[in-house]
């Protein structure tokens, strides 16, 4: 709004030239959704706890420390970190970019989606929420619609191509099914992300840290002459998804400020299933849905455990962990939650560093 609003009289008072570069408009998005999360959150809180009385409720037959620690802490949080992440976005980048709007499209609708679930399990007083299917059919036509969109405005071969971390000349084409697989990404990241908030802060830092990574590609593939000389796929206007990525990781930390330990308030499924959809929408704006897998790995492999411990229980009647998603193996096994989240945040900050070095590499 401020770059569509000012950039016409940029030309007439110099120090308005700032709303021209991506830098500066995403630290100001940055901070402006850490002071909105900051303001707006002992509200937010307070109107949860008002309305839930007894919290989120608590799996009976997950980690038994789970039923006395967290009992009455409200869910749905999710919402202080949508309206922060929203005003700000819509603050600071350009409104005619597409990019934008599909990476709030996809934002927004998952976020509805889980809220809805959130809703339901809240007033029903189970953890049941909304049924699989139904969830899975919303986050299909959502992310179908966003990747068709993505495909449309980004055009040719690249548009509806898959583009190979570390080699430069080399496009996977899709052609139509191109937005099977964007749908696909976001769906997996959604649901991914979602699995791991099991624990105070383990799921947003690793999204914040995911996001930093995603906001420096985005920049990079924006802009034609970092793109050539790094050889990446320039994917013009993509850049305007730093600013996005840049109020992602303020409304983040604004949260994990009431989300650290012991949490005043859960994300729920508002904050969770949102989160990946955004970085999945971004990266298959920017294309790079691959790197994605490998930043955010520690998504993928708590994903992996829940799957393996599905498929080997139906297969044998025994279970690889003790529990799953990954993290409450752990618990199982006596670690204390701050080393699991902190021993996890490290291994996402380690995946990231991986991740940055495909840019590199070619």
């Amino acid at each position: 709004m401020l770059y569509n609003l000012l950039l016409p009289y940029a030309d007439h008072l110099h120090i308005l030239n700032l709303i021209r570069y991506l830098t500066f408009r995403s630290g100001g998005a940055c901070l402006t959704s850490l002071v909105l999360s900051f303001v707006m959150g002992p509200r937010v809180i307070r109107m949860l706890r008002r309305l839930q009385k007894q919290g989120q409720p608590i799996r009976l037959d997950g980690p038994e420390r789970h039923l006395v620690e967290k009992k009455g802490t409200p869910t749905m949080g999710g919402v202080l970190i949508l309206s922060a992440l929203t005003i700000s976005t819509l603050l600071w980048t350009d409104l005619a970019n597409p990019y934008v709007w599909a990476t709030l499209f996809v934002t927004l609708g998952y976020g509805a989606l889980g809220f809805a679930d959130d809703y339901l399990k809240v007033s029903k007083r189970n953890t049941k929420g909304l049924s699989g299917r139904m969830k899975l059919v919303g986050q299909a036509g959502i992310g179908l619609l966003a990747s068709i969109w993505i495909m449309v405005h980004i055009g040719g071969p690249l548009g509806s191509g898959i583009s190979i971390p570390d080699f430069k000349s080399v496009l996977i084409p899709l052609g139509i099914f191109f937005p099977l697989f964007g749908m696909l990404v976001m769906m997996g990241a959604s649901n991914a992300v979602n699995l791991t908030d099991g624990l105070d802060g383990l799921a947003m830092v690793p999204t914040i840290i995911v996001a930093g990574v995603f906001a420096l590609i985005a920049y990079l593939v924006g802009n034609r002459i970092f793109a050539g000389y790094l050889e990446l796929p320039f994917v013009a206007g993509s850049g305007e998804l730093a600013v996005f990525c840049s109020a992602l990781i303020g409304a983040g930390l604004g949260f994990l400020w009431f989300n650290a330990p012991p949490a005043a308030v859960f994300m729920g499924d508002t904050g969770s299933l949102a989160m990946g959809g955004a970085l999945a929408s971004i990266a298959v704006a920017t294309k790079h849905e691959i790197v994605l897998a490998i930043v955010g790995g520690l998504f993928v492999v708590e994903t992996l455990s829940v799957i393996i411990q599905v498929f080997w229980f139906k297969r044998t009647g025994r279970r690889v962990f003790l529990m799953a998603p990954l993290h409450h193996h752990f618990e199982k096994k006596g670690w204390a939650e701050p080393t699991i989240v902190i021993r996890f945040w490290i291994v996402s900050m380690i995946l990231a560093l991986v991740g940055l070095a495909t840019l590199k590499i070619r």
